[in-house]
């Protein structure tokens, strides 16, 4: 790709970037939210046409004004959020658009089946061919997306955040994957922020700032430091700077707690827990072991089948999202910013009077009042540097770091006794994720509780004045954050005893 620029109106979202990809090749492309990563490669697979610049395939121009034509060249793509049909199977999710047919136009759903499963042992990508998409794992869908691009000729890969929601497990599986198809001399080009998975996977890095082209370097000879400082054009702290702070009285207290799963299992089974003004407390554990279903209980979403949560004295359990919100004092950022978190339809200052606009100052009988609802949004986007800075754009047009910053904006701004933060950083870049750890260390150095729901063990270490790890539903330790040893809260999280 030569010199591609691409403006929307006068906002130039690429400026005369170039991207060469050898044969074989893991070729990573970092750089912030909101940096140009997933426009230049919505180009590559014509999603968008580029204002100017060449793309050329094996030497050859190319003009990609379709994904078709991307699919026909031998590019796929692989969005950060899956394209699937939940109620196919994943052999007719593969084929969908490209279906195999007998005689009279009978689809062939058998020799289907048989390529797929093929396909799927060539690459080390095991899936049943028959398995519903609704009833897979994430991971599991991932590798259905990768199949559907190499079902069709795929020789180059694009894969969009490809571990933003993955566990770890699934994210060593991805790993091996990966090296299996560049060994059959595919070239896979990674959108990513995460700079430990470049340094594990990726051969050569294209480094992009707010549309501009920086670096490219070969990943073995820089540091994740040099990596991250190119990234954002500073040098960034990977360590939470935090001052020892004796906490406070015990401002929640979670007595025998039980919460039912989706299936009517119990997903939070008989759990005690404390939390006091003034520290993060931060709950370790591998997902699926009540952490949702914990959070959505403390927050009203879910009804309690049995226990207590106690806030500053009083019993909450199963009350209203309301009530909690606003006579409780507890906020809450959730897991999901997308689905819980916002509405996209929205603009900024819409967004961030969500839980107050029918109270004064923001309304007044049945009238909504826009100076008001416009002037606090322009005190929340300077405060809380929300780009870009303008009330009324839409939540959908900001990155993913703005986004998370336009919720705690909104939450902390209601001044919360207590701050649920549920994967505060899941799918930020590292400039991103160092705003949203120093905004949780202010609320408690305010006094605040905060409690931190993490899969990211790194960060549950580095952010918690205390660690609680949670398995199978119940809190199996409590550990200080200071000199606590990683390999006895992983041993912890696997169901085993320090």
């Amino acid at each position: 790709m030569t010199t591609i620029t691409k403006k929307f109106g006068d906002f130039v979202a690429n400026d005369a970037i170039n991207l060469k990809v050898h044969r074989g090749e893991v070729h990573a492309l970092l750089g912030e939210n909101g940096a140009g990563k997933t426009t230049l490669m919505n180009i590559l697979y014509g999603i968008l046409q580029p204002t100017s610049g060449t793309i050329r395939i094996n030497g050859r121009e190319l003009k990609v004004t379709d994904p078709n034509v991307a699919i026909r060249h031998g590019i796929g793509m692989v969005h950060q959020h899956f394209m699937l049909v939940e109620t196919f199977t994943v052999t007719e999710n593969i084929v969908l658009g490209n279906e195999p047919t007998r005689s009279f136009g009978v689809l062939d759903m058998e020799t289907a089946e048989r390529e797929v499963a093929e396909l799927s042992e060539r690459y080390g990508l095991a899936v049943d061919p028959k398995a519903l998409i609704q009833d897979l794992s994430v991971g599991s869908q991932q590798r259905v997306e990768i199949l559907k691009t190499l079902y069709r000729g795929a020789e180059i890969l694009i894969l969009d955040e490809p571990t933003a929601v993955l566990t770890p497990l699934e994210i060593q599986e991805l790993v091996g994957i990966i090296r299996n198809l560049t060994e059959a001399g595919k070239s896979i080009i990674i959108i990513t922020h995460k700079l430990g998975e470049i340094k594990q996977v990726a051969d050569f890095c294209t480094i992009i700032r707010r549309g501009l082209h920086v670096d490219t370097v070969d990943v073995n000879t820089v540091s994740e430091a040099e990596l991250a400082a190119k990234m954002v054009g500073r040098e960034v702290s990977f360590k939470v700077e935090k001052k020892k702070q004796v906490p406070g009285e015990t401002i929640l207290e979670i007595q025998g707690l039980c919460v039912e799963g989706g299936r009517g299992l119990p997903a939070v089974d008989g759990l005690d827990l404390k939390l006091r003004k003034g520290e993060i407390l931060g709950i370790a554990g591998v997902d699926g072991n009540g952490q949702s279903e914990l959070i959505e209980a403390l927050t009203g979403l879910r009804k309690v089948k049995s226990g207590s949560i106690i806030m500053r004295g009083k019993n909450i359990t199963n009350l209203s999202p309301g009530k909690i919100i606003e006579e409780h004092k507890i906020a809450h950022i959730p897991e999901d910013r997308q689905k819980r978190g916002l509405v996209f339809e929205f603009d900024i200052a819409e967004n961030l009077i969500l839980q107050s606009y029918g109270k004064p100052p923001f309304s007044k009988r049945f009238s909504l009042l826009w100076d008001n609802i416009y002037q606090n949004a322009e005190r929340l986007i300077e405060k809380f540097d929300i780009r870009p800075q303008h009330p009324a754009t839409p939540a959908r047009a900001l990155s993913g770091g703005n986004q998370q910053k336009m919720i705690i904006a909104r939450e902390v701004s209601h001044e919360p006794e207590l701050l649920i933060a549920a994967q505060p950083t899941r799918g930020l870049d590292v400039g991103a994720i160092e705003y949203v750890h120093r905004a949780l260390v202010a609320e408690r150095d305010r006094g605040k509780a905060v409690l931190l729901i993490s899969f990211e063990l790194d960060e549950v270490l580095n952010v918690s004045d205390r660690i609680a790890v949670i398995y199978e539903g119940k809190i199996v330790g409590i550990l200080d954050a200071e000199g606590v040893d990683e390999n006895e809260v992983g041993l912890l999280m696997a169901g085993g005893t320090a």
